[in-house]
């Protein structure tokens, strides 16, 4: 019987894991001057890479693009038909291959010279044919695949995955790219959604806003919370915001033990409460929501004037959490 599964499962982690560590030595001034050449890229940047550096090929490219480096993977048989083409005088080449001396690849390389694109490599071996076409050659060998047979490509793919990472998100920084521009590439996702929907596309408005004035008895106000169901009541005086009141104000006020039927609101609302403006990303609100612990928040124009209202339920319905 050979060895447990679990055992063997950790044990290609941990192979993994030692052969991504060893990337730390090799980041250094040729990978930050491959990054320049990348960051000062005026086309696009196309990855090549055959059988399962193709598949790893693919991913960082997507990465590139999603990240602020536009970019797309080429098939390089594909590039031997025709697909070459695609490559123009202002693109950066970024081969991967292991062995660095992939067939498919290496037709490749006189047309690619010819076009004068400068190529980034990836591969195990600085003295492949690969290698050394490059402008930059980047080192991803590994002691040894987590395969037993140190045969399939498992620790290799592995730390050219994280080496494009590693390029990916440090281009991040060289493009200034922010959240915003991840957004703007992703607005199927649930962040895209996030950053790009706004409190005012989702809040309450009108006679949606559950609004009292500060002499609006407790009972009655009690009565407009469960009619607008959105776990609050608004205290405004002509429309400016004043406080709130909240379920957790209700519960306060029961434990009181007052009269119900003496008071005004004024006497347990919040005042000074948090607000967010409606121009604000979502975002905003449910991050201020999950700081201060707020099931609901009050939305207000710049001189304090209630214009809206939105709650943990509104931001569910909106699909946002």
């Amino acid at each position: 019987m050979g060895k447990p599964l679990i055992e063997i499962a950790k044990s290609v982690i941990q192979t993994e894991a030692d052969s991504i560590l060893l990337l730390n030595d090799r980041i250094d001034q040729n990978f930050d001057d491959a990054c320049q050449l990348l960051a000062s890229c005026q086309g696009k940047v196309i990855l090549i890479g055959i059988g399962k550096s193709g598949h790893i090929a693919k991913k960082i490219a997507s990465t590139f693009s999603s990240t602020g480096t536009p970019s797309f993977f080429m098939h390089p048989s594909e590039a031997g038909h025709g697909d070459l083409g695609m490559v123009n005088y202002n693109d950066v080449l970024v081969i991967i291959s292991y062995s660095g001396e992939s067939d498919e690849i290496l037709t490749l390389l006189p047309g690619i010279k010819r076009l004068n694109v400068p190529i980034i490599s990836m591969t195990g071996n600085a003295q492949s044919s690969i290698a050394e076409s490059s402008a930059f050659h980047l080192d991803v060998s590994v002691e040894k695949e987590a395969c037993p047979h140190n045969l399939a490509p498992t620790s290799s793919t592995t730390v050219a995955l994280v080496m494009g990472d590693a390029i990916a998100i440090s281009l991040i920084s060289a493009h200034n790219f922010t959240s915003d521009d991840f957004a703007m590439s992703h607005p199927s996702g649930a962040l895209g959604r996030r950053l790009l929907t706004f409190v005012s596309s989702i809040m309450k408005t009108g006679v949606d806003i559950p609004i009292v004035s500060v002499e609006t008895s407790l009972l009655d106000s009690l009565l407009v919370m469960s009619q607008k169901a959105l776990g609050m009541v608004l205290i405004a005086d002509n429309n400016k915001l004043i406080g709130i009141f909240t379920d957790g104000d209700l519960r306060r006020a029961i434990e009181s033990n007052m009269n119900f039927q003496e008071l005004t609101i004024q006497k347990f609302m919040t005042r000074n409460c948090k607000s967010i403006g409606a121009n604000e990303p979502a975002l905003k609100a449910i991050e201020m929501m999950e700081k201060f612990s707020l099931n609901s928040l009050p939305v207000v124009d710049s001189d304090n004037q209630v214009v809206g209202a939105l709650n943990m339920h509104t931001l569910m319905q909106a699909k946002l959490l």
